[in-house]
């Protein structure tokens, strides 16, 4: 399947391309890459679209993405939204639905209505023309268990042992392939953003929470049991703050959206920025007190920065990225006021060699990045079920 993965990833990259030039980009053998173009070729994810000038030989046959041959489902499940795109096999958009979720909105039925009416609507506004269903990537936040579609633990919702895709399923009778959006933005940002062309990365998601999506050696890392990345609860002050987890001191407790909303409340009770029922509405006044250059929103941004240079020197120092992404929709609001401090707390903390090796920057997917990940990660489980019934298994770890 990672082969499979590979060439599809090579021929969406690059467009239009032959199989010598797969052969050359992959390193696989000749005979590898025309045996995987064929398979492409029968599902339908390929189309034979002419020849290229060989300098003297026989043209060569070029291949691309079918556009029409298939819809992939990307679904983005947060504290605060429900977000779901619908994608061709090149991963480009065809459609977007939306909706907030509130917060007392959190039994798993509530949330899956959610989720099932996202999906229909994005499919309804993608299926001209016609074209076959692939599979729905379904991103939502905790501890989760992808082979088996279960939600093993959500702090934020008080979820244990949901079988999430069992219940979609039941509803909607398609290919589910479950995850956490730790794991759809470091794919996202492997393949389209600022991981591309490196190996070993770590995407931080800033949102209600925080956690680290990491990669080594170009592969997706998980874990011996799936929670690789909970770099939020680790432990940033000593006795600190209260974190969702039950825990005190911990990373997200300070730069997840309730814990900046905390650090605007310790400044200033009374702000007009302060909507102690609405993050988003918070964070979106906080961004333009800083742009305004109100002065309590700017000690607000700079307190969050020092704790997350911190923390990403401590991210650094551990796992020696290549690059650090921040991503997720707190980071593309208040990303541009955070970085430069970011960087500057990061270069006081970490040790001068990993952090001489590591860029830090914010994540270049213009789109909901998990939601592309999302997708993304269906399509890695299409492409290992080749041979195999629809929906036989979780997608795969390996996205190099």
């Amino acid at each position: 399947m990672a082969n499979r993965f590979e060439v599809l990833r090579q021929i969406i990259g690059a467009g239009a391309t032959s199989r010598q030039q797969i052969t050359a980009a992959t390193g696989l053998s000749a005979a590898t890459v025309s045996t995987l173009v064929a398979q492409l070729l029968e599902l339908g994810l390929l189309t034979e679209v002419g020849f290229q000038d060989s300098g003297g030989g026989r043209p060569r046959g070029l291949v691309a993405v079918n556009p029409v041959g298939g819809i992939l489902v990307g679904v983005d499940v947060a504290e605060t939204y429900v977000h779901a795109e619908a994608f061709d096999p090149a991963l480009t958009v065809l459609a977007t639905a939306e909706a907030r979720l509130n917060p007392v909105e959190n039994r798993p039925e509530q949330v899956i209505g959610h989720i099932v009416a996202g999906i229909r609507s994005a499919l309804d506004a993608a299926r001209q023309p016609p074209r076959p269903l692939l599979g729905v990537g379904v991103s939502v936040p905790g501890l989760l268990d992808p082979a088996g579609g279960v939600s093993i633990f959500a702090p934020n919702w008080n979820w244990h042992d949901v079988p999430l895709r069992s219940m979609l399923d039941a509803v909607l009778g398609m290919p589910f392939y479950l995850d956490s959006p730790l794991r759809a933005s470091v794919v996202a940002e492997l393949w389209f953003g600022a991981g591309r062309g490196h190996d070993d990365i770590a995407v931080l998601t800033l949102g209600t929470g925080v956690g680290a999506g990491l990669a080594f050696g170009g592969s997706l890392y998980r874990g011996a049991s799936n929670t690789a990345g909970e770099w939020g609860h680790t432990r940033l002050v000593l006795d600190g703050r209260e974190c969702r987890c039950g825990a005190r001191g911990c990373v997200e407790a300070y730069v997840g959206a309730p814990g900046i909303m905390a650090q605007l409340r310790m400044q200033d009770p009374a702000s007009p920025m302060l909507h102690p029922d609405d993050q988003t509405a918070t964070i979106e006044a906080l961004a333009a007190g800083v742009e305004s250059g109100d002065p309590i929103a700017r000690a607000v941004v700079a307190e969050t920065a020092r704790y997350l240079g911190v923390a990403v020197a401590d991210l650094v120092n551990l796992v020696n990225p290549e690059v650090v992404v921040l991503t997720s929709w707190v980071a593309a609001r208040l990303g541009p006021a955070l970085l430069g401090a970011v960087r500057a707390e990061a270069g006081r903390y970490a040790l001068r060699r990993p952090l001489a090796a590591t860029e830090i920057v914010l994540g270049r997917i213009s789109g909901n990045t998990v939601s592309l990940g999302a997708a993304t990660l269906a399509l890695a489980g299409v492409l290992a079920g080749v041979g195999t019934p629809a929906g036989a298994g979780g997608a795969s770890g390996d996205h190099r």
